[in-house]
């Protein structure tokens, strides 16, 4: 009889073995795969990369695919390996729990996967490996439907220190509020001399945190703009319609693809954005772009009181 302690930390084969049903159930593995990510809650994580090995083991359902030698009726291990991809690719995450949980459920939205053992080890975090072994049921998958809001695409609005300071903001605002598609406003950094740093990673800190600033600022102005930060929050604005400001931190710093800019230039930040968030089109009210946003670009003057929005 294996005992729990050698189930613990033996590989998630000899685990699902041990735990599963009289009748034992076809699985497909993969093994010590390692892939180089940015992963982690500690700032010494941030903006460097570390070996992460994960190892699988799914739990199938019956099938004959192996009487018919028909690869369409078996799971096969690219399921296993484009599931780490896309959740790796999806954000930056600080929890290898939260990446171990997300990659089992999305390999138990597959109708033959029955139960996903998961397994991740840091192997750059210490003289040994550092993780985490997380088991899923079926039953844990989330149910795979169309998402009526997957073809949402939002105006995204770029506002200058000038467009801040126009008089005409807030009829901006009102012409922006009636618009059929989704608003999100992008912010300039604050008037005044923004502290600096040496370093990268702290500068890249105080900027955000400066964007973020004249974010609130606006939304003291005017309570029609809500400030956003995560993704969440921006796809539950866009589908109820709802007019919002753009805090840039959290998406910075924990996309996958992060923008290739200097983040003082804040209009090409809001093109950076538009192209993450699919925009339908991006208005830049004020200072100029040369950044490229994937989607029609309308420039427009402070000092012209009706935007392009047609």
């Amino acid at each position: 009889m294996t005992s729990d302690v050698t189930q613990a930390f033996g590989h998630p084969e000899m685990r699902a073995r041990a735990t599963g049903s009289a009748r034992l159930a076809d699985r497909i593995s993969l093994r010590d795969h390692i892939v180089t990510v940015e992963i982690g809650a500690f700032q010494q994580e941030r903006g460097t990369t570390q070996r992460v090995c994960f190892n699988l083991v799914v739990e199938v359902a019956d099938h004959d695919g192996a009487s018919d030698d028909d690869v369409d009726k078996i799971l096969s291990y690219d399921t296993l390996t484009d599931a780490i991809a896309a959740e790796l690719a999806a954000e930056r995450l600080n929890l290898l729990e939260t990446l171990a949980d997300r990659i089992a459920k999305r390999i138990l939205t597959q109708p033959q996967a029955q139960r996903c053992f998961v397994r991740i080890e840091k192997l750059d975090r210490g003289p040994g490996a550092l993780g985490v072994e997380i088991v899923r049921e079926r039953a844990d998958a989330p149910e795979v439907a169309a998402n009526p809001d997957s073809d949402l695409h939002p105006v995204v609005v770029y506002l200058s220190q000038a467009a801040l300071a126009a008089p005409h903001l807030s009829k901006w605002i009102a012409q922006l509020d009636e618009l059929p598609s989704p608003v999100v406003l992008c912010v300039d950094l604050p008037q005044g001399t923004v502290p600096t740093s040496d370093q990268t990673m702290a500068q890249r800190r105080i900027d955000l945190l400066a964007i973020e600033q004249n974010a609130w600022v606006l939304a003291g102005r005017d309570p029609r703009c809500v400030v956003v930060q995560t993704r969440t929050e921006l796809d539950w604005a866009m589908k109820n319609k709802a007019l919002t400001v753009w805090a840039p931190s959290k998406l910075v710093l924990d996309s996958v693809d992060r923008p290739d800019v200097v983040l003082r230039d804040s209009p090409a930040l809001a093109a950076w954005f538009a192209g993450q968030m699919q925009a339908e089109r991006l208005i830049v009210i004020g200072d100029h772009t040369g950044q490229q946003a994937h989607c029609p670009v309308y420039r427009h003057d402070p000092t012209d009181a009706v935007l392009p929005t047609d």
